[in-house]
Order: structure tokens, then C-alpha cells, then sequence
């Protein structure tokens, strides 16, 4: 039984789960209750075997996410803002969670919401989206992930440029750093978006699963640790039945059907 959210939707479609950042009024900006719905519906998606995938997005066609709710912001001292910080993090909830995770980002993808982007695995983009980190302007610096995911997506440089500035991108930039993996059209965004979905939710779970664990090691460890791991998670594959499947199906020439055992 799904839970009820307040600043959240959360849509099943077959494999693929739709997490929908709710508050258009206020650009789907994350305030706290935002951030504590978040981890909840990931739990909620974590332990729900017929998800494969989840997708996150924001309600309706201006924004993503714009950012924090920065009316929060006002008056917290440092260890208010610690204090908050220091809780469970949204950021990585997203990019421990062991499924993977889309976002579909249909406009303003700006501070918090592009670090919730950050924390994704793929990201999609409509070519009306804008990006960045514009937290310098504000007088603070990115505190969700920022400087760490940005830097390892697209590398020192680019990083330091978009941080340091504040500048906002538009999506064909941000294709061209690598900050997003394909820019669409707006009316094509849910279409590609649910594409790349399904195909990942027709795979296999567990190898899915696995495969995920490997590429974000790559990003954070060095090449030696990284094969190493590699190696003990492809021989894990050899411990499920989906690998036996998927041999047989290949064998006998057929599409295989996977049970995440």
C-alpha cells in the first residue's frame, strides 16, 4: 500500500515508478518536508520488487527543481544549519539507492535541484531546461553534493567555472559538458524519458543492480580497487538465476524473462 505524500506524487507504470516533486507554486523548490518525503518514497520503492526504475521529476513545465526553499534560510545561524544538514540526506538517498534513478528535467534545474539531478544516474533534459549552481550568488556554496558530483561528471574545470560564477546553462550546454545525457524537445521529454526507462526495466534486476554498484565505484575509487570489485560482482552474477536465463534465452534464441532471482 502506497503511503500519501503532501509535497509529493508517486505514479506506478508497469516496472517504472514516477516520483513528482509537487509544489509548482513555489517552483518545486525542496523545503524540508520536501527532502523527508523523498527518502520516504525511496524507501517505500526500495523494498517494492515490481519497480525497477524510478523516474524524478517536477510538476508541471517551468522547473525541475529551482533550488531550496531559500525563505528557510532565513535567520539559521551555522549549527541551525548543520543541524539540518546533518540529517538524512535526500542527495544521498538518490545516489545510494540501489535501482536506477532518471531524473526528467523539465525546466529550472537550479541549486538544491541540480544537485538532486547530480545525484541521479541518467539524466534527461527538455530543451527549455537551464542548470546550474548559482548558491555563490547567495553568498554560501553548494551544500547538497555539488561540488562533489559536478566535479566527477564533468570534471574540475567546468566545475570550478559553474560554482565559482553562479552561471546558469542552458540545456544544450550542459549536453555539451556532459552535465546531462540527451536534450529533447519539451513534448518529447516524458516519451524518451519512459524509453530508456523500460529498456533498463526490462533487464534483469539483479545484474542491473549490480551493474550500477560497479560504474559509481569507478567514479570513486582507483583503477585497481575498481576492477577488483568489478570482478567479484560479475562472479555474484553467476549466483542468480537470471544469468542462467539469460544464457539459455540467448542460446535458444529467444528474449529472456527475468525474475531478479
Amino acid at each position: 500500500m502506497s503511503q500519501s505524500y503532501e509535497t509529493l506524487l508517486l505514479e506506478r507504470r508497469d516496472r517504472v515508478a514516477i516520483v513528482t516533486i509537487n509544489r509548482p507554486d513555489k517552483r518545486n523548490a525542496l523545503n524540508i518536508k520536501t527532502r523527508e518525503e523523498g527518502a520516504a518514497v525511496l524507501d517505500e520503492l526500495r523494498d517494492d520488487e515490481s519497480i525497477h526504475v524510478v523516474v524524478i521529476t517536477g510538476a508541471g513545465d517551468k522547473a525541475f527543481i529551482a533550488g531550496a526553499d531559500i525563505g528557510e534560510f532565513a535567520g539559521r545561524t551555522a549549527l541551525m544549519q548543520r543541524d539540518v544538514m546533518v540529517q538524512r540526506s535526500l542527495f544521498n538517498a538518490i545516489d545510494t539507492f540501489p535501482k536506477p534513478v532518471i531524473a526528467m528535467i523539465n525546466g529550472y534545474c537550479l541549486g538544491g535541484g541540480c544537485e538532486v539531478a547530480l545525484a541521479c544516474d541518467i539524466r534527461i533534459a527538455s530543451e527549455n531546461a537551464s542548470l546550474g549552481q548559482p548558491e555563490i550568488n547567495l553568498g554560501i556554496i553548494p551544500g547538497g553534493g555539488g561540488t562533489q558530483r559536478l566535479t566527477r561528471l564533468v570534471g574540475e574545470g567546468k566545475a570550478m567555472e559553474l560554482i565559482l560564477s553562479g552561471q546558469i546553462i542552458d540545456a544544450k550546454t550542459a549536453l555539451e559538458i556532459g552535465l546531462v545525457n540527451h536534450v529533447v524537445p519539451f513534448a518529447e521529454l516524458e516519451t524518451k524519458t519512459m524509453q530508456i526507462a523500460n529498456t533498463i526495466a526490462e533487464k534483469g534486476p539483479i545484474a542491473v543492480r549490480l551493474a550500477k554498484e560497479a560504474v559509481k565505484i569507478a567514479a570513486r575509487t582507483n583503477l585497481d580497487e575498481g576492477l577488483r570489485r568489478e570482478v567479484d560482482l560479475f562472479a555474484l552474477c553467476f549466483a542468480t538465476e537470471d544469468k542462467d536465463e539469460g544464457v539459455k534465452a540467448f542460446l535458444e534464441k529467444r528474449k529472456p524473462v527475468f525474475k531478479g532471482r
